[in-house]
């Protein structure tokens, strides 16, 4: 057994140590799966694994043959040089029918060469040459080309509220609003930065005359489970469930600018309700029952 078997790169230690015992045998040697599995511990799974690792690198041929009574029988030649052609091994006499049929090992000389193979007989002169056989063309490609389907652009979240007098004390109401939502719901816990973030949002709804326990509630009711992003969620709810501002508030707002003129608001004389006029006196409702009484 040579070192290019020993040293063999492409085999597995349980191949290489069934190919010693292999060739340490005799000719004529039984050397099927079962009986090899009966002589080591290897399994029968793993000692085919083994014969085909050595068939497929040229250690071992196997052939099926036919013997003189009809049965048929694996006939197992080991070669000490991959490649190597073995002597011309006669076909085993058959045995008795009580036996089991037997695997032959022939094993090759050592320095045994492959035979070449025959080369193909000239052409005479004068013959008429055979046109080479053209190289088959290579498939054309497809007609069309999947192309997925364009996905559309995102949309970019709408921007939170901004107060449109934003006061020290506003902010600190908003803030304190926020980093008390935990108390209400405790998956509510916020950072000092998403508050500080979320800060206007909760102000412009304090500026729009909305009542914290208003707030509170629209900011803590139904959370999804289980929720991963709170200041995500609460910033799209800022936005999205924005209440417009009171009747009224736009005059208030205008107010600070120069030239306009805001009717200021009086109390009703008879039901104290307030309403916008230049004079004091009564609400419409009221007006409209004294009317009618007369």
């Amino acid at each position: 057994m040579g070192n290019h078997l020993a040293q063999h790169r492409g085999l597995s230690l349980a191949a290489i140590g069934l190919a010693a015992h292999i060739q340490s045998l005799p000719a004529g040697a039984r050397i099927g799966i079962k009986r090899l599995a009966e002589r080591f511990p290897e399994s029968e799974t793993r000692i085919a694994a083994a014969l085909r690792e050595l068939e497929a690198h040229g250690y071992l041929h196997r052939s099926r043959v036919r013997l003189t009574d009809g049965r048929i029988i694996t006939r197992t030649v080991s070669y000490n040089q991959p490649g190597a052609t073995a002597h011309t091994v006669t076909a085993p006499q058959p045995r008795p029918k009580h036996s089991k049929p037997a695997a032959p090992l022939a094993p090759a000389p050592p320095h045994a060469v492959a035979a070449p193979a025959p080369a193909p007989p000239p052409t005479p002169a004068g013959a008429p040459q055979r046109p080479p056989t053209p190289a088959p063309e290579p498939a054309p490609p497809p007609a069309y080309v999947s192309v997925p389907p364009p996905t559309a652009p995102r949309t970019p979240p709408p921007p939170l509220p901004q107060p449109y007098a934003p006061t020290e004390e506003l902010r600190r109401t908003a803030a304190a609003l926020l980093a008390d939502l935990r108390r209400h719901a405790p998956r509510l816990v916020l950072s000092e930065n998403d508050i500080h973030a979320l800060a206007p949002g909760v102000a412009t709804w304090l500026e729009r005359d909305a009542h914290p326990d208003t707030i509170r509630h629209t900011l803590t009711t139904d959370l999804p489970v289980p929720l991963k992003h709170p200041a995500k969620l609460l910033r799209h709810r800022i936005t999205t469930l924005l209440p417009p501002p009171l009747p009224g508030a736009q005059d208030v707002a205008a107010h600070a600018r120069p030239g306009v003129v805001v009717i200021p608001l009086q109390n009703c004389d008879t039901c104290d309700r307030a309403f916008r006029a230049a004079a004091p006196g009564h609400c419409r409702d009221c007006r409209t029952d004294l009317h009618t009484a007369a």
